[in-house]
């Protein structure tokens, strides 16, 4: 990415208030692919397909506009291509399919909370690179960031999990750790445009391919499916998923980041938790309990509590969801 503004990117109060206003709506749109995500893969769709038609969608939007301020960018830097390679193949599209499959298994919530312990992640590994142990505030942070996933999870409770859906929310957080840590590597060498429209166009011909090789199950439908209580067309959640879910998610986060500076956007994206339960719970009727609503707020407050302390890679928006 290009250099990220820092905190001092909002100058005045009115461009903080909307630099926040408009960060909200990063995290809100950014919410909203689980739940119309789900919607497809009820109807029929596999996880594959749904990734393949956010990413292929938002894909158009963000090459069109890349390409007409191809000035600010062009020409590329060295090594560029492969950094956008990677982080098409690894952490857009690797960290969508995962994401998509723990939905098709699990609540739109718990998938979501499961792929954003991925600071969690981070911090584990930095330790374990470094043989460093994180200050005392960063590691209760990391404690109530994994308490409020246990009380998320409830491995206690008389239906059981799904693992296997437990295992792709996980290796959703395994990826978009690898997001983050591409992105922060990026930033200050691939414009973030770029690395917007590039990862979704690499991200979509990773699935195509895929699914055409037959490594991954590529099934969509022209069919009907339920959304609030309704029935409507496939095209609902398919063109919600790629133009809202996708290029204006997309679109708001960098624009958030501009005004707020990465550090301050990164902790209003955690409303990301919020509004994909709110929405999942009003369009797919997807009502978490007491237990799960406590654990999704630990959960938020260990991963804030992580970025303050320790400010690792994954301080960035994220995108991936």
């Amino acid at each position: 990415m290009t250099a990220t503004p820092r905190l001092d990117a909002a100058r005045t109060p009115a461009a903080a208030r909307g630099g926040i206003a408009i960060a909200l709506a990063s995290a809100v749109t950014f919410g909203s692919s689980g739940t119309m995500a789900k919607a497809l893969i009820a109807a029929g769709w596999s996880p594959a397909g749904a990734v393949l038609v956010r990413l292929s969608g938002g894909a158009v939007v963000l090459l069109a506009i890349a390409a007409a301020g191809r000035r600010t960018w062009w020409p590329l830097p060295r090594g560029a291509a492969r950094v956008v390679l990677a982080y098409g193949v690894v952490a857009t599209a690797g960290t969508q399919l995962a994401y998509f499959n723990a939905v098709e298994r699990l609540d739109v919530a718990v998938a979501l909370m499961l792929e954003f312990s991925a600071p969690v992640l981070l911090l584990g590994w930095s330790s374990l690179r470094t043989r460093r142990a994180p200050a005392a505030a960063t590691l209760l942070g990391a404690v109530v960031a994994v308490a409020g996933l246990m009380l998320v999870l409830e491995p206690w409770g008389v239906g059981g999990l799904d693992l296997v859906g437990v295992g792709w929310g996980l290796l959703a957080a395994v990826f978009l750790a690898t997001f983050f840590t591409l992105g922060e590597r990026a930033r200050d060498t691939v414009p973030v445009m770029v690395l917007a429209a590039g990862g979704t166009t690499v991200g979509a011909l990773t699935i195509l391919v895929a699914g055409l090789a037959g490594v991954v199950p590529l099934e969509v439908a022209a069919v009907t499916t339920e959304v609030v209580g309704r029935t409507v067309s496939w095209l609902v959640p398919a063109v919600w998923l790629a133009l809202v879910a996708t290029a204006v998610a997309y679109l708001t986060g960098i624009a958030a980041v501009a005004r707020l500076g990465q550090r301050v956007a990164s902790f209003v994206a955690l409303s990301e938790v919020l509004a994909a339960v709110l929405i999942a719970w009003a369009v797919l009727a997807e009502r978490p309990g007491p237990p799960q609503l406590v654990g999704g707020l630990l959960l938020v407050a260990g991963i804030a509590a992580v970025q303050h302390g320790e400010q690792p890679p994954g301080a960035a928006p994220s995108p991936a969801a």
